[in-house]
């Protein structure tokens, strides 16, 4: 009986360690679950936003074809730069490491252009990027992206993002 008692007691400890009345589950509009597939253009955005937000670089990843190519302005020299998918992870990468929150709205589509294979979208956007309470980025301009893929029941992978922001 006391074996009993004992397995008994055991068993709502195991049942019950997950559960908290005084911290109720994480309910937000950045679960994973809420994104369209990746099948839809809109599908690619939210799960770049939540990947920002959640500072996740496999779901980063995810959305980034093998040949990837980022290019921004260089205002200071007068030159636009140009990198590949494995620097984009490691800059990437840094950015989620250092920050303590980023926060990135898409606002709207200035222009877009979508076949079954092909995208190319040019949507504005915010990106909040708080490194500390005293040291907070606010960007505030334009991502050109160019997506592609085999069919449309493929998913969608970015093969190109110009930032057009002016920072």
């Amino acid at each position: 009986m006391k074996f009993f008692v004992t397995l008994f007691i055991l068993l709502s400890c195991f049942s019950l360690h997950c559960k908290n009345p005084f911290a109720p589950g994480l309910n937000t509009e950045l679960s994973q679950g809420v994104c369209p597939p990746l099948t839809e253009v809109e599908g690619v955005f939210c799960t770049f936003r939540n990947a920002y937000s959640f500072k996740d670089t496999t779901m980063y990843s995810s959305l980034l074809a093998d040949n990837f190519t980022f290019l921004f302005r260089d205002y200071d020299n007068g030159v636009d730069v140009t990198w590949g998918r494995d620097d984009e992870m490691r800059s990437t990468y840094g950015l989620f490491a250092n920050a303590q929150q980023l926060t990135l709205i898409w606002n709207t589509f200035v222009s877009q252009n979508i076949t079954t294979v092909d995208a190319t979208i040019l949507r504005a956007f915010t990106l909040s990027i708080t490194f500390n309470p005293s040291d907070i980025i606010r960007i505030d301009g334009y991502a050109n992206i160019k997506m592609q893929r085999d069919d449309k029941t493929k998913p969608w992978k970015i093969v190109q993002w110009r930032d057009e922001s002016n920072f």
